[in-house]
C-alpha cells in the first residue's frame, strides 16, 4: 500500500522548493512522484511540425522522490507521517501518525 497516492496534499521537507504544498499529480514508478507547482524546470523543445509542436522554451514540471516529501494534515496545519491500520474487517487504511484519524482519499 503506498502512503502517498494520486490527488494527496503535500508539502515539500528538503530541496530548493522546501515548504511548498501541492498536490500529487501522478506517481512516475516505485518512488518518484509529480507534484503540482514543485519542481519545476525551464526546458529547451525543438520544433515538429509533424506533431504540431512550436519550438521554445517551456516550463515542465519534474518527478520529485516521495522521501522528500511528507503528507499535509489540514487539521494541525503541518507535515505529518502516514501509518497504516488494519480494520476489524480486515481492510487496511491510512491514518495521520500525529493524531490517529483516517486519511480521506
Amino acid at each position: 500500500m503506498n502512503k502517498i497516492r494520486t490527488g494527496d496534499q503535500v508539502i515539500v521537507l528538503t530541496g530548493r522548493d522546501k515548504g511548498k504544498r501541492g498536490a500529487v499529480a501522478q506517481r512516475i514508478d516505485a518512488d518518484h512522484i509529480v507534484v503540482e507547482g514543485v519542481n519545476v524546470v525551464k526546458k529547451h523543445v525543438k520544433p515538429n511540425p509533424m506533431k504540431g509542436t512550436t519550438g521554445g522554451v517551456v516550463d515542465k514540471t519534474m518527478p520529485i522522490h516521495q522521501s522528500n516529501v511528507a503528507i499535509f494534515n489540514a487539521a494541525s496545519g503541518k507535515a505529518d507521517r502516514v501509518g497504516i491500520k488494519s480494520l476489524a474487517d480486515g481492510k487496511k487504511v491510512r491514518v495521520y501518525k500525529s493524531t490517529g484519524e483516517e486519511i480521506k482519499a
